[in-house]
């Protein structure tokens, strides 16, 4: 008992001594990612320093922006922007960042703030951003009661890929002010007359803003709830098996 306790009692110092040098170690790992925030973080207008945070890399750091990744060195001279691979894992990192980033933000959107089309039995959800004059997004929706036997409940988000001054996005506005905005969507992919009334049509730009911050190339893109995005139209077979193979249910 006697040695046991000697030997407790030599090693005290020796832990106090590594619990002092991981402090001080994490402290200066602060100081020096508060230092390059500082510095990096002057030369993009649009980046904040909570957006910038270590990378897979020594020396550079990631800076991320919704989906939008990018990788700059210490020094904020040089930017990178692409995929980040991990090789031996086989393991594309900026994908997984990405990924994590649209899953967040899609869920960050309530049902209440989208068009819903729902099947009786829910086997999976998708974020579906459409514009009213694609082609493509047109011939997805013609298609909708396929997906909803399919199980697949889609949540319409309105994102005029032309921007405000566009045809489309007064007639988002016209649909988000429709009593019934699923017939009144509808319509308009039809070019179909509907009844709409005024309304704060605000969430037409929080749907652009969102798609934007997404990294929207293009419509259709579909989101699915891991943060998987689909750019371009799937037919429902083809999606309810994408689905499947990611393991959502």
């Amino acid at each position: 008992m006697i040695i046991k306790r000697t030997i407790e009692i030599r090693l005290l110092p020796a832990l106090a001594a590594i619990l002092l040098w991981t402090a001080s170690a994490a402290a200066a790992e602060d100081a020096e990612l508060e230092a390059v925030r500082a510095k990096i973080s002057t030369k993009f207008e649009s980046v904040n320093a909570e957006d910038i945070n270590p990378s897979p890399i020594d020396g550079w750091y990631t800076v991320q922006k919704g989906s939008v990744v990018a990788y700059v060195s210490a020094d904020g001279r040089y930017l990178l922007q692409g995929d980040l691979i991990d090789l031996d894992m086989q393991v594309n990192l900026t994908e997984i960042s990405r990924n994590d980033a649209r899953r967040d933000l899609v869920a960050s959107l309530e049902d209440e703030r989208s068009i819903v089309f729902s099947p009786t039995e829910v086997k999976h959800t998708v974020t579906v951003f459409t514009d009213i004059d694609c082609t493509y997004c047109r011939k997805l929706h013609s298609e909708i009661d396929d997906y909803l036997e399919k199980g697949i409940q889609v949540r319409y988000v309105l994102y005029p890929r032309n921007g405000p001054a566009s045809k489309a996005w007064s007639t988002s506005e016209d649909v988000w002010c429709a009593r019934d905005r699923n017939a009144a969507l509808t319509a308009a992919k039809l070019d179909r007359s509907f009844e709409t009334a005024k309304c704060d049509t605000s969430v037409v730009s929080e749907h652009y803003t969102l798609g934007r911050d997404i990294g929207l190339s293009g419509t259709p893109a579909i989101v699915f709830e891991d943060g998987t995005l689909v750019g371009g139209y799937l037919p429902p077979a083809a999606l309810s098996m994408r689905l499947e193979q990611n393991g959502l249910n």
